[in-house]
């Protein structure tokens, strides 16, 4: 039985034997037909559903092959400090939400980056003391490798001027010793570990949210980064049906033994959830310039960055999940970083190699390479490790980059280099560091501009054609997931994940790109968010 014909449409495939058509049938989930409009037609039955398109352009449903969806999902209700000019703008909205939240409740937000102020210095816990004198304070920034707290939230968390810094982390103090309010890398667990956090039910509620959104914005899948509170409520949201979109879910280091112990390996789960790879940060970020480096940041002689889990540790870690049927994924931003963690690959791809396990069984991935040495650059595509960078930082760090990393910047947040030495490259956005926005993304990644600016993008060399960047969000991912042949395209047997645009995308100028309207998307067959008749 055909469900659904869809025709009169605009139909790109992203699949290189039939680049486009005007029409597709639709059969329990599936495509089972796509071509002309009369062929399609005519394999309508009493019981099909037909949706003339007058035209519209459709294209494959988006994936977000990186985010934070618990994150994401409980930030739609925190103060946002995004692209806020100064610190003073931040505290007040902070002085806002405060005289609107009984004492003792914990105020959250995120956004807030020390490096588009005017002094571009850290703020304190003063700052906030004064807005918010009974309530903890917890506010994270735009990279999320750093918060910014009140005195209260460090009372509540035990963090007093002589607590050491956590391994992996560190409490910024001032000339006189005292702890200033701000927590790097994984000294942030000591005031997050002290929030309440919401229950399963609440966070499904959050993510229902989210997920309104994300369809929004022509996202049919997403690649999580978050805890196991995420996964939890995703399921409860399967269990009502109320989940409409896919699931890719990564485990973090902390729980891998329960992991393994559990006998789980990579793509466990079904089409709606299934297991990704075990997540490992080699360092920091640049905004906190606690990137790893092999030369120190500009202007700070003696600053190379952090390194949050060592080389050493690494191989251990992906080793060990390797050999229970678990890939790897490690975040790694500086060009130290990126490095150890080809090392890292390199080692265990021998071994993989000796046990006789493929590099398509193993799907390792290294999350945003946002620079790389050049000795580097080809690594990735020798040694089969995905590139999975997020094209629209390069727009929102550009003038970060030139600041801290110089003429190091030309091969910073650079897929063409991966993409031209054969390396598979899979797209996200980082949300909600960055907006859960792929038009964003594809604009930032063929124009490498910012409204506009600099002109000719910065470093216009690093810039990559929209069918490049069609596939970083599409089948990039798609590869990532271990579900190529079933998703990132349209073709007959495909899963009917698709998603409807006021306009064909490879007619309108890059400019155009981000003004473009998702009218619809179809996950399964079913229509999850549709805004035409």
């Amino acid at each position: 039985m055909i469900h659904t014909i869809l025709y009169n449409g605009n139909i790109i495939t992203l699949d290189a034997e039939r680049p486009r058509v005007q029409a597709l049938a639709i059969s329990y989930g599936r495509l089972v037909a796509l071509g002309g409009d009369a062929e399609i037609r005519r394999l309508a039955d009493a019981g099909t559903n037909l949706l003339n398109l007058d035209g519209k352009a459709i294209l494959p449903g988006l994936t977000d092959a990186h985010l934070h969806w618990e994150d994401l999902s409980r930030s739609l209700r925190s103060v946002a400090l995004d692209e806020l000019p100064c610190r003073s703008e931040a505290v007040e909205r902070v002085a806002l939400r405060a005289a609107d939240t009984a004492p003792g409740e914990w105020i959250e937000g995120r956004g807030w980056a020390q490096d588009m102020w005017t002094d571009r210095a850290f703020p304190s816990k003063e700052d906030l003391d004064a807005v918010a004198p009974g309530n903890p304070v917890y506010l994270s920034a735009k990279s999320g490798h750093a918060a910014w707290v009140n005195s209260k939230a460090l009372d509540i968390a035990g963090v007093t001027d002589s607590t050491a810094d956590p391994e992996g982390g560190q409490i910024m103090r001032g000339p006189n010793g005292a702890a200033t309010g701000i927590l790097l890398e994984t000294a942030m667990e000591l005031a997050r570990d002290a929030m309440p956090t919401p229950t399963s039910e609440q966070l499904a509620e959050m993510m229902a949210e989210a997920q309104a959104l994300a369809l929004r914005s022509g996202v049919v899948m997403i690649h999580d980064f978050d805890d196991p509170s995420c996964l939890a409520a995703l399921q409860i949201l399967r269990e009502r049906d109320g989940l409409s979109l896919r699931v890719l879910k990564q485990i973090n280091q902390p729980w891998l033994d329960a992991a393994l112990g559990s006998g789980i390996r990579s793509g466990f789960g079904d089409d709606w959830i299934r297991i990704g790879a075990l997540k490992l940060f080699a360092d920091g970020a640049l905004g906190t310039k606690t990137g790893l480096m092999f030369e120190p940041y500009e202007g700070e002689p003696d600053n190379y960055g952090m390194a949050v889990v060592d080389k050493e540790e690494m191989v251990e870690y992906v080793s060990r999940a390797s050999a229970l049927g678990l890939p790897s994924s490690v975040h790694a931003i500086g060009d130290k970083a990126v490095h150890d963690a080809l090392d890292v690959f390199e080692i265990v791809r021998r071994e993989e190699a000796q046990r006789g396990v493929t590099a398509a069984s193993r799907r390792h991935r290294i999350e945003h390479v946002q620079i790389i040495h050049p000795g580097d650059v080809g690594r990735l595509a020798e040694l089969d490790v995905i590139a999975s960078m997020q094209p629209i930082h390069a727009t929102s760090d550009m003038h970060s980059a030139d600041r801290y990393w110089g003429a190091r910047s030309a091969l910073a947040y650079n897929p063409r280099l991966q993409i031209d030495r054969g390396a598979r490259v899979a797209f996200g956005s980082d949300a909600p560091v960055e907006p859960l926005a792929p038009l964003l993304g594809i604009h930032a990644a063929i124009t490498r501009q910012r409204n506009g600016e600099p002109a000719g993008g910065w470093y216009p060399e690093a810039r990559i054609n929209l069918r490049e960047a069609l596939l970083g969000f599409t089948q990039g991912p798609a590869y990532a997931a271990g579900m190529e042949d079933r998703i990132g395209k349209l073709s007959e047997g495909y899963l009917a994940d698709l998603i409807v645009l006021d306009r064909d995308i490879c007619a309108v100028d890059a400019d155009a790109i981000p003004e473009l309207n998702i009218l619809g998307a179809m996950v399964a067959g079913e229509w999850r968010h549709r805004d035409f008749d």
